[in-house]
């Protein structure tokens, strides 16, 4: 009981040596507790007018909410006399401990910002990273959402990600279809190319600049082999990659151009 009394003693002689300033304080982080709602919804305003990243934007208004908030509170409890070191090194012990707990968690977050903020790729975009290909259904915070070919959903830790290298495959407006086509040796090299050139003027998704190129690539042991690189645009790129393929073969077909697979003479000797 005499604990309890010399306590409530201080407490009262506290209050009573500091009263004006507890209330001067207390005003104090009010006006700027609303100042920093103030700050944040003026500061969400201009990023959404500026189209900034949702995700990013959301992180940006806690993380800035919280830290100001938590500034104010110590601010005024060193105003009125309350001792704020003893606080901070608890509050520090205290991350400490979560970050050590939260170790791959706290990876994923600080993948997540780096990702938000460098851009290595957008909603949208088909990309190949980590050993998987997908194209992009959401960018989180901890996490990034693939929606693959074949309709599989795939999780990727941004850590993992943000350490990784990335393909993006839909960054750039044109791609460059490179196919190789094979024909005997017995037929006649400008022919071939004029036959795949045919081809390759028959689509009108193929652009004209950058131009195609057609060439004789190699002299493998059962073909001659031609390249054929031609560019289109990126959301055309599997509509010319397969149309090339096809036609180049009908016409192949059509004009009795011999296509070779690989064979093995084997001769048998007799004692």
């Amino acid at each position: 009981m005499n604990i309890l009394s010399i306590l409530l003693d201080k407490i009262c002689t506290w209050m009573a040596s500091s009263g004006l300033k507890i209330v001067i304080g207390f005003i104090a982080l009010w006006i700027g507790w609303k100042i920093v709602n103030k700050i944040i919804k003026t500061m969400d305003r201009v990023l959404k007018r500026k189209d900034f990243d949702v995700t990013l934007t959301m992180f940006l208004n806690a993380f800035i909410n919280i830290s100001l908030k938590v500034l104010l509170v110590m601010i005024m409890m060193d105003y009125v006399g309350l001792k704020t070191t003893g606080l901070v090194t608890l509050i520090g012990s205290a991350g400490l401990a979560v970050g050590l707990a939260l170790q791959g968690s706290l990876s994923n977050f600080a993948g997540g910002v780096v990702i938000l903020l460098i851009r290595p790729f957008n909603i949208g975009d088909f990309i190949d990273a980590v050993g998987h290909s997908g194209k992009v259904e959401k960018i989180g915070i901890f996490y990034t959402s693939l929606l693959t070919i074949d309709n599989k959903q795939i999780l990727i830790p941004n850590g993992k990600l943000a350490n990784d290298s990335i393909i993006n495959y839909t960054a750039k407006d044109k791609r460059r279809v490179d196919l190789q086509f094979s024909a005997g040796y017995d037929e006649n090299v400008i022919e071939v190319k004029n036959i795949i050139e045919q081809v390759v003027l028959s689509n009108d998704k193929i652009l004209k600049d950058p131009e195609y190129f057609i060439g004789l690539s190699e002299h493998a042991d059962s073909s001659v082999n031609f390249i054929l690189r031609a560019w289109t645009n990126t959301e055309d790129y599997w509509d010319v990659y397969y149309d090339l393929l096809e036609k180049v073969k009908i016409k192949f077909d059509d004009e009795k151009i011999s296509i070779p697979y690989p064979q093995m003479d084997v001769h048998i000797k007799n004692d």
